[in-house]
C-alpha cells in the first residue's frame, strides 16, 4: 500500500491502462475543484463536532480504514476532537448492507461513507438527501448513483474503481501471458446485470486472446467454496476475479482456495496477491481511501456532493506473487516480472 505523507494528493490528470495515459478531461477539472479550497479552512472547524458514517463490505477493522483515519487527520479533523466515525461492516453479505445503511443514516451522520457498488446502492436506497461519498465503485453513471462524472447532480459522488473498460481485458491479457498454455477461465464473479457492458467486453477479448470464459456466479461468503470447486469442474485452469465488496473481503479465501484447487489467479485488489493469489491488477485502494477522505472534508466544509466530479483511478498497479507461481509449478515470464509494479517472492 502507498500512504502519503503529504497533506494533500497530487491532482489526478488521467487513466494509465496499459501504460499509456487516456485523456480525461473531467479528472483533472475534479482535483482543480477540490483543492481548491485553502487551507485555512480548516481553522473554522474549531469547536464543531461532526459525525461521519463509514459502510464497509469487510469483515472487521482493515488498513483502508487506517488511510481513510490518517487523511482526515491530516485535513483537520481528529477523532475524539472535532469528529466521530461510526462504523458498519457487513462482512461480505450483502444483504447486510441495506440494514447498516438505514441505521447510519438514523443516526444523523453529516456524511455517509460508502465502500463498494453494493454498498452505494444500500445508501441510495437509505436516502436521497444525506451526503454520500462511494468508493471504489465500478461505474456510478450504470449504477445510477450519479448523473455523469463530471456533473454528479444528486446527493453521491465519490471515487470509482474503474478507468476504462479496457483495464478488464487487460488484466485477463495479464492472465494469459503469465500462463501461456491458458485455454478456459473460471470468470467469478457477483452476479449484477448493471456490469453487463464489462462482461461484454471480457467475452470479446477472451475471444480475442483464443480463450474460453467460463462465468462462475457467487452471491454470499458461504458459496465461495463451492464457485470455486465448480470453476475447476468445468475445466478451468485458471480464475479471474471480478471486483466486488464480497471479492475484496474474502480475497485470502479466495486466494488459497484457488491455490488449493491447482489455479493460478488473478484479481482485483493488490490485497489479494499479498494474500497469496498468483496476480493482481488493480488500481490502489489506500489511494482510493484518502481521496475519499478529500471528498469527505469538502462536503463537511459546505460543498454540495452534486458539484464535485467523480474521480477515476490514475494508475493500475501489477503485482506478482513469484511464491504462489513457485508453488503452482510455473515460471513467470521475465518480459511480465520487468513490467510489474511489485513482485512478491
Amino acid at each position: 500500500m502507498y500512504v502519503r505523507s503529504r497533506p494533500l494528493p497530487r491532482p489526478l490528470n488521467g487513466a494509465i491502462v496499459s501504460g499509456h495515459m487516456i485523456s480525461r478531461r473531467g479528472f483533472l477539472e475534479g482535483s482543480v475543484a477540490l483543492l481548491a479550497a485553502p487551507l485555512a479552512a480548516h481553522a473554522q472547524q474549531a469547536g464543531k463536532s461532526v459525525t461521519i458514517g463509514y459502510l464497509s463490505p469487510a469483515t472487521a477493522p482493515n488498513p483502508l480504514d487506517d488511510a481513510f483515519d490518517r487523511f482526515l487527520d491530516a485535513l483537520g479533523w481528529v477523532k475524539g476532537q472535532n469528529v466521530r466515525i461510526e462504523r458498519r461492516y457487513s462482512g461480505g453479505r450483502p444483504e447486510a448492507l441495506a440494514p447498516l445503511a438505514t441505521e447510519l443514516v438514523n443516526l444523523g451522520v453529516d456524511v455517509l461513507v460508502a465502500w463498494s457498488p453494493a454498498g452505494a446502492l444500500a445508501a441510495k436506497r437509505a436516502t436521497s438527501q444525506l451526503p454520500v461519498v462511494f468508493l471504489a465503485v465500478g461505474d456510478p453513471v450504470a449504477f445510477g448513483l450519479v448523473s455523469s462524472v463530471a456533473r454528479p447532480g444528486g446527493n453521491f459522488t465519490g471515487v470509482s474503481f474503474d478507468a476504462a473498460l479496457e483495464t478488464y481485458p487487460k488484466a485477463l491479457q495479464l492472465l494469459k501471458e503469465a500462463v501461456p498454455r491458458l485455454t478456459r477461465v473460471g470468470l467469478l464473479a457477483a452476479s449484477d446485470p448493471r456490469t453487463a457492458i464489462g462482461r461484454q467486453t471480457m467475452a470479446a477479448a477472451a475471444k480475442e486472446l483464443k480463450l474460453e470464459l467460463h462465468e462462475v456466479v457467487v452471491v454470499t461468503p458461504a458459496e465461495l467454496v463451492v464457485a470455486v470447486r465448480k470453476a475447476k469442474d468445468q475445466g478451468a485452469q485458471a480464475l479471474y476475479i471480478w471486483p466486488s465488496g464480497l471479492t475484496f473481503s474474502f480475497g485470502k479465501q479466495l486466494a488459497e482456495l484457488a491455490l488449493a484447487h491447482r489455479l493460478p489467479s488473478i484479481h482485483p485488489f493488490r490485497e489479494s496477491a499479498m494474500a497469496g493469489g498468483m496476480l493482481s491488477y488493480a488500481p490502489s485502494l489506500t489511494e482510493i481511501a484518502e481521496r475519499g477522505a478529500l471528498y469527505v472534508d469538502r462536503i463537511l466544509k459546505g460543498a454540495k456532493p452534486s458539484d464535485p466530479p467523480v474521480e477515476q483511478p490514475t494508475k493500475f498497479e501489477l503485482v506478482i506473487n513469484l511464491k504462489t507461481a513457485k508453488a503452482l509449478g510455473l515460471t513467470i515470464p521475465p518480459s511480465l516480472l520487468l513490467r510489474a509494479d511489485q513482485v512478491i517472492e
